[in-house]
This record gives C-alpha cells, sequence and structure tokens, in this order.
C-alpha cells in the first residue's frame, strides 16, 4: 500500500509539473490566405465610402497643405481647420473598420486617389508616405501601413 501511495503522489507531482509547463501556441491568421476575411474586409471599406475623407487628407496633404511626414497625434500638424476636420472624419472612418482591415481601406484610399492620375512623382510620394503613418495620426492599431510594395 505505501509503494501505491508513493506512485500516487509521484504521478501527481508528474501532472502538477506538466501542467504547469504547458506551451501555448498562438496563431496569426494573414489576410491574404483568408479570402472570408478579404471579402469582409471589402465590405467595410465600401460602406465607408473607400475611406474617402482619407483620400481628400492624403491629398491635401500632399499638394503642400501638410505638415511634414512626423508621426503625431491626430491634428497636432495639420495646418488649418478644413484639414483637421477632413483629418478626424477619416479617422472616424478608419475607426469603423476592423483593425484587421484597416491597413487594406489606407491602401484602397491610395490606390483610389492614383487611378484618378491627378498627382505623380513627388506629389504621389508625399502621398503614400502620409498614407503609411495615417494609422498613427489617428491613434489607431496598427500604427503603420506598408503601402508602397502593395501598389506596385
Amino acid at each position: 500500500m505505501a509503494k501505491f501511495t508513493i506512485l500516487a503522489a509521484a504521478l501527481v507531482a508528474f501532472l502538477a509539473i506538466a501542467e504547469a509547463t504547458r506551451t501555448t501556441i498562438t496563431t496569426t491568421v494573414v489576410e491574404e490566405d483568408n479570402p472570408g476575411q478579404q471579402q469582409r474586409c471589402r465590405e467595410q471599406i465600401q460602406r465607408q465610402q473607400n475611406l474617402r475623407d482619407c483620400q481628400m487628407f492624403l491629398q491635401q496633404q500632399a499638394r503642400g497643405g501638410g505638415g511634414g511626414s512626423d508621426v503625431a497625434m491626430i491634428t497636432a500638424d495639420v495646418p488649418n481647420p478644413r484639414q483637421q476636420q477632413q483629418l478626424r472624419r477619416c479617422c472616424q472612418q478608419m475607426e469603423n473598420l476592423n483593425e484587421q482591415c484597416r491597413c487594406e481601406g489606407v491602401r484602397e484610399a491610395v490606390r483610389q486617389q492614383r487611378e484618378q492620375g491627378e498627382m505623380q512623382g513627388e506629389e504621389m510620394r508625399e502621398m503614400m508616405q502620409e498614407a503609411e503613418n495615417l494609422p498613427s495620426r489617428c491613434n489607431l492599431s496598427p500604427r503603420r501601413c506598408q503601402i508602397r510594395a502593395s501598389l506596385y
């Protein structure tokens, strides 16, 4: 009986150690591998009018109305009230998107502006740089979006 008690105690100790050292594995689903997520993002972006306010804000910033490409809080370096209002509405549209869809929304806003063909060269580069930092300006996650590689 004593051997059984020792064996039972050893088994309980072993199980306690095994439970304490359990590893948690977290997986991240990449949007490109999930067509259902891509479709949900497209629908959300369309409901937010392809982030039209963000498009207008980015266009104004690229055309010389901006305060540089430094990451700043929502309106700290936006010079005029009209642009501040545009940025606030842009941030509201982005906030209405799921976090996983925000960068795709920003990329879509840039794509829309690019397709209009009104901006080229330096203005386009400035707009893309502003777009990459747009979530940070809105104090949203993710803080930065990769724009350049996804458009070419």
